[in-house]
């Protein structure tokens, strides 16, 4: 590809197609990269390139183990190139070795790292001074639960029926509600990587290496624990797993109660945005995993967050 020296002459194969498409890109020379071509219509330039910035940042800022991304031949991070659907949006990363932990296996450890991770995050954003026309989206209550939501609407996805479907519009009211109560100040609501899930992290050995910051938005810090258990926000080990992430969290910066306490309002938002996106994303395998019950599945959390705990 002649956007990137380093890759001429490699072979590619897709490894990866949630919301953009990832290729890994192997070279007889140079090693292997990780290519990331943008969905159409999904990130604008000005916010991929805001994403970068944050990520430059980072690896610039701090030692959490993030992927590097490679300069194109013309000096620029973000590149374009044509395809027969219309140009196209990518960005090339270095290799990182490690693979996908599983969630039947002991992730206390992990969860732990992931606070401390989410953390410094946190803790960076608030002294970071963002570069002049630094764009990136907004999670809030409005783009997750209304109806034209960039993840799409909750009411149509697969699953929501008549049996369920008064619980979800109680709890949409609810988080709207509680949301608003909770606010936005500086100290709980700032930059974040939206989507620390376990699809998003590479172990190798003692290394996680957190990926993927094509989420990143605007968002309440706790957020980032909800993201972190998507999918699986009704799996047992979940308060166990909480806990883990509060404890390496405060390691590195103080969580107050009701952070603490708005960790499960996260928690049932994050489900509310799955919820739409596995209707708006139903093609890929991601979505179709799990599919099934997850409506469902929300419609039960949700009956427990509104009687007071989601996790007994």
């Amino acid at each position: 590809m002649s956007c990137w020296t380093d890759v001429d002459g490699g072979s590619a194969r897709l490894i990866n197609h949630s919301e953009n498409q990832t290729f890994q890109i192997d070279t007889a020379e140079r090693g292997s990269f990780t290519l990331r071509v943008h969905r159409i219509g999904y990130q604008s330039r000005i916010s991929i390139d805001s994403e970068l910035a944050w990520l430059t940042a980072l690896r610039r800022d701090t030692a959490l183990p993030t992927p590097e991304p490679v300069v194109g031949t013309d000096g620029a991070l973000l590149q374009h190139f044509s395809t027969p659907r219309g140009d196209r949006l990518a960005v090339l990363f270095r290799h990182l070795p490690g693979g996908e932990p599983s969630p039947d296996s002991n992730m206390g450890n992990l969860f732990g790292t992931l606070g401390r991770y989410a953390a410094i995050m946190h803790h960076h954003v608030t002294r970071w001074q963002r570069p002049a026309g630094f764009q990136r989206q907004v999670w809030q209550a409005s783009t997750i639960l209304d109806a034209d939501a960039p993840w799409g609407d909750w009411r149509i996805a697969p699953g929501v029926n008549a049996g369920n479907r008064a619980i979800l519009d109680r709890l949409d009211a609810a988080l709207w509600h509680r949301l608003a109560e909770y606010g936005t100040t500086a100290d709980r609501y700032g930059l974040i990587h939206a989507d620390m899930r376990l699809g998003n992290l590479l172990v190798d050995g003692d290394t996680t290496h957190l990926i993927d910051f094509d989420d990143c938005g605007f968002c309440w810090f706790a957020y980032d624990f909800a993201a972190a258990i998507s999918f699986h926000e009704t799996n047992p080990a979940i308060p166990a797993l909480k806990a883990s992430w509060i404890q390496g969290y405060q390691a590195v910066r103080p969580l107050q109660a009701e952070d603490i306490a708005a960790i499960d309002s996260m928690v049932m938002l994050r489900r509310m945005a799955l919820l739409a996106w596995i209707g708006s994303h139903a093609e890929t395998k991601l979505a179709q995993q799990h599919m099934r019950g997850f409506a469902d599945g929300t419609a039960q959390l949700a009956e427990r967050y509104l009687r007071g705990r989601i996790w007994s």
